[in-house]
């Protein structure tokens, strides 16, 4: 199993890196990505403490570590502008925060984040069928998202992405200890979402494409 989306203290989750990471090697995670909330004011600070601690835990801790960051309700404008700096500082997954349904995410930020070279766009919400069809020219991917409220158009996101051939990642989202879940759960969020059997394996095959890309 592979998740690329989670939390850590350093933004609005509960667990210090370390013990997170440490969770979910012992959940079975063969990878997996710290990605805390950022903007313009902290991505130097998060960047720079996750990178740290992935390079001091690397040896140990029974998984492949990956620092990354959630660029979060950020201006449209500036989105690039903080994904580029976030790159530059050593983040290996890069995700904006999309326009889900239950935040005033501003309107524009799935456009702007997938014109701005975002590895994955996050509980894109009702996403336009422009975008989707962006996306997959672009190759970022969107996510079908397993926590409660982002969950609720994951069924709009996967239809629409097989229409254009956009590539989906399924992630936890995970704030806290409670949000971890086996393969089985994570196979039945993604098939509750419309996704076939076949196009099921094939989001967790993305997942480890994406991982023997950056990590």
């Amino acid at each position: 199993m592979i998740n690329l989306h989670a939390h850590s203290l350093l933004s609005d989750g509960v667990l210090l890196p370390t013990e997170l990471f440490r969770r979910a090697a012992a959940a079975g995670f063969s990878a997996f990505a710290i990605t805390d909330h950022v903007d313009t004011v902290n991505v130097e600070h998060v960047v720079g403490e996750l990178t740290r601690v992935c390079g001091d835990l690397r040896e140990d801790i029974g998984l492949v570590p990956l620092p990354g960051v959630e660029i979060t309700h950020v201006p449209p404008r500036l989105i690039q502008g903080v994904l580029a700096r976030a790159r530059a500082l050593g983040a290996r997954v890069v995700l904006v925060h999309g326009e889900s349904i239950v935040e005033p995410v501003v309107r524009g930020t799935n456009r702007a984040a997938i014109e701005g070279g975002a590895d994955i766009l996050v509980h894109p919400g009702l996403i336009e069928e422009d975008d989707v069809r962006l996306a997959a020219e672009r190759g970022v991917y969107l996510e079908i998202s397993t926590r409660r409220g982002h969950c609720y158009t994951n069924g709009h996101v996967a239809a629409l992405a097989r229409k254009h051939g956009a590539r989906l990642i399924l992630n936890l989202d995970l704030h806290s200890p409670e949000d971890f879940l086996n393969e089985e759960g994570l196979r039945r969020v993604a098939r509750g979402a419309g996704l076939s059997p076949e196009e099921v394996e094939q989001v967790f095959r993305n997942a480890e494409a994406f991982v023997q890309r950056v990590r």
